[in-house]
């Protein structure tokens, strides 16, 4: 019964040749029955559909991090609101993503701004979870001495609580991003069309469309990863990476 399961069209996996078809896919159009002859995949779509789902990982991500990062900063300064920081986050991982883009495309439609809105929910628990719990984890001292030294309260976020907590508040941001960049895939659904087409219409694209959408959704987000990760060292203390080494 297992082995018949598993032999469903819904988990089939495609044979090894297929890689060797899905980078032939990525870099040379091929010929869809379905489309009546006409040429799918091809470097320049794969081009297309690349920039299409990394500007909506973006603007999903800096819509995100506009409305969380400042209320996790705030809240982990004045030390309150943990409940909420905690139950943000948690209910965020527990948000189907497409019943949310589902719901944001029967408020307000389909498209490029709904599925922004959605994709940047999906963003805001782990950057507030992350920022609140960064400036918290920062030595009372340092804070305490820093406001013995005459500083402001935004001072103190900015000079002290903020720079020691980049290293917890980066990896919210990946995180993030991660999420968003992956759950941009199913963005066709909501008529916006991203390398997720690839992987959704296999009817057109085939196995070869199948492979090759998942390996470059893989590589984008390991761009991103590797990206943000490079931003992190250059925004991260000395001292504090001589410590963590």
């Amino acid at each position: 019964m297992i082995t018949a399961a598993l032999s469903g069209p819904l988990l089939a996996v495609p044979p090894l040749a297929s890689f060797g078809g899905a980078i032939e896919f990525i870099f040379t159009p091929q010929t869809s029955n379905v489309t009546g002859g006409k040429t799918v995949g091809g470097f320049s779509q794969v081009v297309e559909l690349t920039l299409t789902q990394l500007e909506v990982t973006l603007l999903a991500l800096a819509l995100s991090l506009v409305v969380a990062l400042p209320i996790g900063l705030y809240l982990g300064h004045r030390g309150r609101g943990e409940f909420l920081a905690i139950g943000i986050g948690n209910a965020g991982r527990a948000v189907p993503e497409l019943a949310l883009i589902a719901l944001m495309a029967t408020a307000i439609g389909v498209g490029v701004l709904n599925l922004t809105i959605a994709l940047a929910v999906l963003g805001v628990p782990p950057i507030l979870t992350n920022a609140f719990v960064g400036v918290r984890q920062v030595d009372r001292a340092g804070v305490d001495a820093a406001r013995g030294m005459g500083m402001s309260e935004l001072e103190v976020l900015r000079k002290v609580e903020v720079p020691l907590a980049i290293p917890t508040i980066f990896s919210g941001i990946r995180g993030a991003t991660i999420a968003i960049v992956a759950t941009a895939t199913i963005a066709p659904l909501a008529g916006v069309l991203t390398l997720g087409d690839f992987i959704i219409n296999q009817n057109v694209y085939g196995d070869d469309g199948v492979v090759a959408g998942a390996m470059l959704v893989a590589l984008l987000a390991l761009a991103l990863e590797f990206a943000l990760a490079g931003v992190q060292r250059l925004l991260t203390s000395p001292g504090l990476e001589a410590s963590a080494a």
